[in-house]
């Protein structure tokens, strides 16, 4: 392992998870995010978009038992340009009566959130009533950025651009320490513990970096802020397909977060029906948003 981090187990339950990350590379990482976000309103003004979007899920998702039974179709529309490996693949899914089956599973997926030891099985489970689309790879980014945003202490991020196993790409392989991260096999599962025990290690960077508040927003924008480098230097038909190009440097750092789900002013959203048309938020609250 190289610098500050050293190599720790993760508690017996659910198992225990090895990192083997680069310290040089989150550094750069790290300082390219605060020259990034300074013409945009510091890094503060990222995290506190981080907060308020977190507070817009649990609004609509948290408040109550059964909140996620009940959700109007409306609601949720508000909620998807702010999950941006979802909102280019939902649009079928946001017309009744496809919306009945979606809701039951997210409520089912929502319940008993203070019980982290199930969240593989509900992970996987995510998408049952969805029939050929449940083994579509955006369903379990659903679920996954739904877990997070109503309960980010408890889940971490764990969509696939964070880490993906079976293809061994994303964060994770981005900072692994290693002669030739091309050329090696990342033998860690894409589950719970994997990405929790990340969000540990990247705690304790930014903690030995002068960071002591709201560490969970911040080690967001800094998987971001990673992965959005490698999009940078790499690209691909997939990731172009997804994020267009433009001249600024926190473009994908903030599209990977949702951050660019909505166009300040006017209410237009980056999600779209499907017969292609925006949707518009009846009351956009934009002005938070960097950008």
């Amino acid at each position: 392992m190289s610098g500050w981090l050293s190599r720790r187990a993760a508690p017996a339950e659910p198992g225990p998870v090895r990192l083997d990350l680069s310290g040089p590379r989150l550094a750069r990482s790290l300082a390219r995010l605060a020259a990034g976000a300074e013409a945009q309103g510091g890094i503060e003004r990222y995290v506190d978009a981080l907060k308020l979007k977190s507070a817009l899920f649990r609004d609509a998702l948290g408040a109550q038992a059964d909140a996620a039974a009940t959700l109007e179709l409306e609601t949720f529309k508000g909620l998807c340009p702010f999950m941006a490996t979802v909102r280019r693949r939902i649009a079928r899914w946001l017309e009744q009566p496809a919306y009945d089956a979606l809701r039951a599973d997210v409520a089912q997926l929502l319940c008993a959130l203070d019980d982290t030891a199930a969240t593989d099985r509900r992970l996987a489970d995510f998408g049952a009533r969805l029939g050929d689309d449940a083994q579509q790879r955006w369903v379990r980014d659903l679920g996954a950025e739904l877990l997070h945003n109503v309960a980010p202490e408890r889940y971490p991020l764990m969509t696939r651009w964070v880490w993906d196993a079976a293809t061994n790409t994303g964060v994770i392989r981005e900072i692994w320490f290693a002669q030739d991260v091309d050329q090696v096999h990342i033998d860690v599962p894409d589950a719970y513990a994997t990405y929790l025990m990340l969000r540990e290690e990247l705690s304790q960077f930014l903690t030995q970096n002068g960071f002591f508040r709201d560490i969970v927003h911040y080690v967001d924008l800094l998987c971001a802020q990673v992965y959005a480098e490698y999009i940078c230097e790499q690209g691909s038909s997939y990731l172009r397909t997804d994020f267009s190009a433009e001249e600024d440097p926190m473009q994908y750092t903030r599209r990977l977060l949702g951050l660019d789900g909505v166009k300040a002013g006017s209410g237009r959203t980056r999600l779209k029906t499907i017969d292609g048309e925006c949707f518009v938020l009846a009351a956009p609250a934009d002005s938070w948003l960097p950008g």
